[in-house]
């Protein structure tokens, strides 16, 4: 009787979390099937409509629910098709499969809060019996693991009273509060909730140990009765002393329940608790304020936890950063590091690591460290062994996380193995990794990435320095060394170094010598120092003999190199001399073409003239543009011809169709020829700034600019330059009256402007600074941005980004055009971090749109080529001077015809991919001559003596 009149007491509180879902669908089962007020069989004709219609999108649901289903099994790894799937299957009621399909993004996927809320509600209205019921405790069991989450363990406690009839029932309620109380009970804005629903808890069973009215309780019952007040006493004691909000509230209660004084005590603790609350305020109201994912906001609340120390509450609030920032692979890996170096706790370990591995699957970073961990506490090796293969499986976006992964498993095999037995199953199994990893790298690693990752065979060198320093197997080691040496390493001094040391520390001499002649023989990279490397040895240990076979091999070996090079560095200056000549040619065809052009326009034809001159913008772009542009979406650079004089002083220039009549454009070019040259004023370059790639036809630069500009700051002067003939050539200078306006005008940079986008750039003497180079987009990786090609021209940006911010949040995205605003096909999309640019390469690389398959790829621009730049007064080892073209820079016109292999070949010196420079005696130390002018007659006879 005292039980069931203790459940109806507690049935509020059931009623008000996961109960109250089950409560209202019992209610439901007891209404009446149908509509009180229908007519029984009769339908009317509305009914039978929306029936079809009805119908209709059911067909529909089932069709896309099983292309879902298809799409899953080809790509497990598809989070929104989970989600679509989970979704559609609720919609209809399918809930056989609907539970199968959330079981099977659980075990890929932490779930979210949402995700688990919904899952436990639909199971919570099924479960009737008490087995059914001890599912939905497995299931939130489940849910409590994946992530530190005040709302289920809330739902957790609140389902758990309604099993409280049973045996142990109470019990069992006081441990998962405890466990929540645990796990957020300090959580400084949700934990009061906890609290909260505990002490109504306590309450509820202190009711039933009142003794009835007038009656006069036992021994027994007074026991009871005091056991309960001093429990709920403990529960107002410890939640003042953690800072939570409205704690003041909590006091307050506290004080109005309790029939005796407030311990000094307690007291004592809860004004100490609202010191640390008021530390912690800054922190939550900046998180309060700030927008999703708040990173920046949660690493300075975690730097603050940290300084103070507490390790429940650094805890605490690393796992509230991860609930809304999940993706993220530092924070796991900071998380990782501090239970790994501080808690030590191997339940919490290994969950936080396995957490982060579901979460992350593609950083490998993540999945060495899980490997590390388990070793660390002693984990199973099958266990280990089968974490290995998940994270092989787990879809790395570089060659070189698979040799890491590799790396770190061999690592852990090799400390298992007791190398003071001469067999064993440990070692055996070692041997056998090892083969596996190389065989690995290159079959399924080289297939998918057209690399192994590991071009210096790193773990073949350290399977050789096993066997050879604690297997004492030479032989093995030298096998493995010689099928190094065949991938392609003989070349490289370094690589024979290290196959030297190894032989001098567990060989003999005579392989050491052995080696060091080979490698004087294979080495293209620095032959010098393995020379130097062979006399050493032979001054050491060797006789009068090897001593002379040593010096004239190396000897024979050096004369070669440096008889190699000499050529290399003469057939580098012929070519240059030979692209010389033809810049000559080229320039003097120019010259006589553009005389030829005036004598023309004199006699009178200048109709003609003008309709020779007037071609499609970028026909002779590159050849008659003041400055020097890159073929894409490179940024203008102002020329040094143009920094003295601004009045066209190297050639014609293209326009396009003019837009008035032929009389008014006659007349503006008569005035602007008219107009007397302006000399750059150098000495207010940081007030001016350089604009390019204006649209020939432009009716009056100089108001459309100022238009433009003002907005910037005053505008003291525009100058825009014109061609002999009068025509804008598109470009102009605009100076300023203070820097910070030509500071601020350089942000109107790719503005478009009558259809073309503007270049902005700084106003630099290319003189003075000749490095001087303007390209306002990164060089190099960069994780968070992919490159996007394949593009249909028709795909605008909203279009992209509609695509993309299904993947994360999209930052920015930037369509890659020509000078004339035309797309390429190409885009750039930045994420807000690295882990959603990665989860967007899987998904979206081989994605169609609009009938065009797109590219993805994680940004990484190639390196640009710069010229060689030579000291002045000394050429580089084994080289001549780069041809220079002048501050226009080598143009359209000007290519070589040399073969591609030759020009592979010309590079005298070799790119050393392994070991240090060194330098070599063959080294000229005088300044190269001025080479002599030839004409067409000379380099005739130049290459009849070759």
């Amino acid at each position: 009787a005292e039980r069931a009149w203790l459940r109806r007491e507690l049935h509020k509180m059931a009623a008000t979390g996961a109960e109250a879902a089950a409560v209202a669908a019992e209610e439901e089962k007891r209404l009446p099937e149908g509509d009180p007020e229908s007519g029984g069989d009769s339908e009317d004709e509305g009914d039978s409509d929306s029936s079809g219609d009805g119908e209709d999108e059911e067909k529909e649901n089932e069709a896309e629910i099983q292309r879902l289903e298809e799409q899953l099994s080809i790509n497990a790894f598809d989070y929104n098709c989970h989600l679509d799937l989970i979704k559609l299957l609720r919609q209809e009621g399918e809930l056989v499969k609907l539970r199968r399909a959330r079981q099977k993004m659980s075990e890929l996927f932490p779930l979210t809060e949402e995700i688990w809320l919904d899952w436990l509600k639909d199971e919570i209205k099924m479960a009737s019996e008490s087995s059914e019921r001890e599912k939905v405790y497995e299931l939130f069991e489940r849910a409590v693991k994946d992530y530190i989450c005040p709302e289920i363990w809330l739902e957790y406690a609140q389902y758990s009273i309604g099993g409280i009839g049973q045996e142990g029932g109470i019990e069992k309620v006081r441990s998962i509060f405890e466990r929540a109380l645990t796990a957020v009970g300090l959580h400084v804005t949700k934990g009061a909730a906890l609290w909260e629903a505990y002490r109504e808890f306590e309450n509820a069973i202190l009711e039933t140990t009142q003794p009835a009215p007038g009656s006069v309780p036992s021994p027994e019952q007074q026991q009871v009765l005091c056991s309960q007040l001093e429990r709920i006493h403990t529960l107002f004691r410890r939640q003042l002393g953690v800072p939570l909000l409205d704690m003041e509230a909590s006091y307050a209660e506290y004080e109005e329940w309790s029939e005796d004084p407030i311990p000094e005590t307690t007291i004592k603790n809860y004004k100490k608790a609202l010191q640390q609350l008021e530390k912690c305020k800054p922190y939550e109201e900046a998180l309060l304020g700030a927008e999703t994912p708040k990173l920046a906001e949660y690493q300075a609340y975690i730097d603050f936890e940290m300084k103070a120390g507490d390790p429940a509450r650094i805890q605490l609030i690393y796992e509230r950063a991860l609930a809304e920032n999940c993706l993220v692979p530092d924070l796991w890996a900071r998380y990782n590091q501090y239970l790994d170096r501080q808690l030590k706790v191997k339940e919490l370990v290994l969950s936080a690591h396995d957490r982060a591995v579901r979460n992350c699957p593609w950083t490998v970073g993540l999945w060495i460290r899980y490997l590390l961990a388990m070793e660390r506490h002693r984990v199973d090796h099958g266990i280990i062994s089968e974490m290995f293969e998940k994270a092989l499986n787990a879809g790395f976006i570089q060659a070189t996380d698979y040799v890491e992964i590799w790396q770190a498993y061999l690592d852990y095999l090799r400390r298992r193995v007791d190398f003071t037995q001469d067999s064993s199953k440990e070692l055996e199994e070692l041997r056998s990794a090892f083969a596996r990893a190389v065989e690995y790298l290159k079959q399924e690693v080289e297939e998918r990435f057209s690399e192994s990752g590991d071009p210096s065979c790193t773990i073949m060198q350290n399977w050789a320095r096993v066997e050879a320093r604690l297997c004492n197997n030479m032989q093995k080691a030298r096998e493995l060394w010689d099928n190094i040496m065949t991938k392609g390493n003989a070349k490289y001094a370094n690589m024979w170094l290290e196959y030297y040391n190894l032989e001098r520390a567990h060989g003999d001499t005579q392989h050491c010598r052995k080696a060091l002649h080979r490698a004087v023989q294979c080495t293209s990279d620095y032959p010098e120092h393995v020379c130097e490397v062979l006399l050493t040895l032979e001054r050491i240990e060797g006789t009068l003999e090897d001593w002379d076979a040593a010096v004239q091999k190396t000897e024979n070996r050096l004369a070669r190199v440096n008889e190699q090079r000499a050529k290399a560095a003469e057939k580098e200056a012929a070519l240059a001399k030979q692209e010389e000549e033809k810049a000559e040619q080229r320039k003097q065809a120019r010259a006589e073409k553009k005389a030829s052009k005036k004598a023309k326009k004199r006699i009178g034809d200048k109709r003609k003239a003008d309709d020779d001159d007037e071609g499609e913008w970028g026909q002779d772009e590159e050849a008659e543009q003041p400055s020097k542009r890159h073929k894409g979406d490179g940024d203008g650079e102002l020329p040094e011809e143009d920094m003295e004089v601004e009045t066209g002083l190297f050639g014609r220039s293209g326009s396009e169709k003019p837009d008035h009549s032929a009389n008014l454009k006659e007349k503006a070019s008569t005035s602007r020829k008219d107009t007397p040259k302006v000399f750059h004023d150098s000495s207010k370059d940081s007030v001016t700034v350089f604009v390019s790639n204006l649209s020939y036809t432009m009716a009056d630069p100089e108001a459309k600019l100022k238009e433009l500009f003002e907005s910037c700051g005053e505008v003291v002067q525009i100058r825009p330059v014109f061609s002999n003939k009068g025509t804008f050539r598109g470009y102009c200078y605009i100076e300023f009256k203070e820097e910070k306006s030509a500071l601020q005008a350089l942000g109107l940079d790719r503005k478009v402007v009558e259809g073309r986008p503007m270049f902005v750039s700084p106003c630099v003497d290319k003189n003075k600074n000749p490095d001087f180079k303007v390209f306002r987009y990164s060089t190099t990786l960069e994780k968070h941005k992919l490159f996007i090609s394949g593009l249909p021209f028709s795909c605008t940006k909203e279009e992209l980004e509609d695509v993309c911010k299904a993947h994360g949040n999209v930052k920015d995205i930037r369509l890659v055009t020509n000078r004339a605003g035309k797309p390429k096909g190409l885009a750039y999309v930045e994420f807000e971090n690295e882990a959603q640019a990665s989860q967007a390469v899987l998904k979206m690389d081989g994605l169609t749109v609009k009938e065009h398959v797109i590219k993805v790829a994680i940004s990484n621009p190639p390196l640009r080529k710069l010229p060689d730049k030579p000291e002045a007064g000394r050429v580089p080892q084994f080289a001549v001077p780069r041809q220079v073209y002048g501050a226009r820079g080598k143009g359209r016109t000007q290519l070589s015809m040399m073969p591609r292999a030759l020009q592979r070949q010309s590079n005298p010196v070799a790119k050393a991919e392994n070991g240090m420079v060194q330098n070599s005696p063959a080294t000229s130390s005088q300044p190269p001559e001025e080479p002599k002018k030839m004409s067409n007659a000379d380099f005739a006879k130049m290459l009849l003596k070759k």
